[in-house]
C-alpha cells in the first residue's frame, strides 16, 4: 500500500507553508513502522512533512519507510562518542525539518485520526512550548499485562501530570513517544543537541524547557496516540533496565516499599484493605480493569526485579539498547568528546 502525505502549497518556501514536521527515529522497527506511518500520513486539517531517520537498521525498516509516498527517509551522521543513537537521529531529523512545530514520535506509535491538528490546537490553547502525551499502552503478552500497569502507575505517582503542568512545581517530565515542540523554543534551548548524552532524553528535554522559563504541558493522551512498546519479555526487560533507575531516584527504597506493600496485601487477603489500596494505585495507569487486576496480583515483584536490575546495570556503568552499549553516566565521555573537538 502506498499512502500520500499532504504536500505543502508553497514548496519554494516550506518554512511558511509547513506547520508541523513529524520526525520518526527508527532502528530495526519493521514490526511496527508501517502502522505508525500509515496513521501519520492519514492526518488531516494541518500541513505537515514526514521525516523518518533510519538509524542504521538491518531489517526492512528503510524499505517500509520508502514505500509510503511523500515520506522523506534520511540517515543520521556517524554517532559521536557519548551521544545516544536516538538523540543523534532526532537531531538529524530536526536539522532537516521546515515546520513551525516539530513532533518527535516513536516508530511503535499509532496516531488517531485528526490527533495532530488537535495537538497543535491544544498546544496553542495552553500556550505550551512543549506538549507531550503519554500514549495508551497496548499490552498483549502476560509479561506486558502484569508489568506495564505497575510501571505507569509508579510513573504517575512520581511525575503527576497536574504537577508537571504547574510551572512552579519544580517537576518537569515528558514522554518521548510523543513530544510536540514549538520550533523557536526548541532552538532556543539548544534542542536535543543540548542533551545528546542523556539516556532519558525526554525528561531531560522537558527540564531544559522548564529551566529556560518555557511552558511544559503534559497529560495522558490515549485520545490521540497509542503504542505497544515491547512485544517480547527480552525487549521489555532490556528497555526498562535502561530506564527505570533513571526515572525513580531511590530505586532500592521503592522496590522494598512496594514489594512489602504487595506481600502484606497477599497475607491479609481476608481483610483486603491493602489489596484494594494497591489496586487503586495501579488503576491510575489507565489500563482496563482486567489488566489492572492482573498487575495488582502479580506485577509488583517483577517490577521490583526490573527496578533493581536497572539499578545494578547503572551501577556497573554500562547500558545495552538495540545492539548498542552506552555509559550509564555518559557526561564524562561527552565532556571528553567536546574537549577533543575543541582541541582539534
Amino acid at each position: 500500500m502506498s499512502l500520500s502525505v499532504p504536500q505543502p502549497s508553497d514548496t519554494a518556501n516550506p518554512e511558511v507553508s509547513i506547520e508541523v514536521s513529524i520526525i520518526v527515529p527508527a532502528r530495526n522497527e519493521e514490526a511496527s513502522l508501517a502502522n505508525c506511518l500509515q496513521s501519520l500520513a492519514a492526518q488531516t486539517d494541518v500541513s505537515f512533512e514526514l521525516i523518518v531517520v533510519d538509524d542504521g537498521s538491518t531489517d526492512r525498516t528503510r524499505e517500509i519507510a520508502q514505500s509510503v509516498a511523500g515520506v522523506r527517509v534520511i540517515p543520521p551522521p556517524p554517532l559521536p562518542p557519548g551521544w545516544t543513537g536516538k538523540n543523534n537521529a532526532v537531531i538529524a531529523g530536526a536539522a532537516a525539518a521546515h515546520g513551525a512545530w516539530l513532533l518527535f514520535t516513536d516508530a511503535d506509535t499509532v496516531h488517531l485520526p485528526g490527533s495532530l491538528a488537535r495537538a497543535v490546537a491544544e498546544a496553542r490553547c495552553e500556550n505550551a512550548d512543549l506538549l507531550s502525551y503519554s500514549p495508551e499502552q497496548i499490552v498483549e503478552t502476560f509479561a506486558e499485562r502484569i508489568v506495564m500497569p505497575i510501571v505507569f502507575a509508579e510513573l504517575a505517582a512520581q511525575y503527576p501530570p497536574d504537577r508537571i503542568r504547574d510551572q512552579a512545581s519544580g517537576i518537569a517530565a515528558a514522554n518521548g513517544q510523543y513530544i510536540l515542540v514549538r520550533r523557536e523554543a526548541y532552538d532556543h534551548v539548544g534542542g536535543h543537541a543540548s542533551i545528546a548524552n542523556e539516556i532519558l532524553e525526554d525528561v531531560a528535554l522537558a527540564k531544559a524547557f522548564r529551566r529556560a522559563g518555557l511552558r511544559v504541558y503534559f497529560r495522558y493522551g490515549g485520545d490521540a496516540v497509542r503504542t505497544r512498546m515491547y512485544r517480547r519479555w527480552a525487549q521489555l526487560r532490556e528497555g526498562w533496565t535502561k530506564n527505570l533507575a533513571l526515572l525513580f531516584p531511590r530505586p532500592v527504597r521503592r522496590a522494598f516499599w512496594l514489594t512489602s506493600w504487595w506481600l502484606l496485601a497477599w497475607v491479609t487477603l481476608p481483610v483486603p484493605v491493602l489489596g484494594f489500596e494497591l489496586f487503586t494505585r495501579v488503576e491510575r495507569a489507565n489500563f482496563n480493569w482486567r489488566n489492572t487486576l492482573l498487575a495488582t496480583l502479580f506485577g509488583v515483584p517483577v517490577f521490583s526485579y526490573l527496578l533493581l536490575k536497572s539499578k545494578q546495570a547503572h551501577a556497573r556503568g554500562a547500558i545495552a539498547w538495540k545492539g548498542r552499549a552506552y555509559l550509564s553516566s555518559p557526561k564524562d565521555s561527552f565532556t571528553e568528546y567536546r574537549k577533543l573537538r575543541t582541541e582539534n
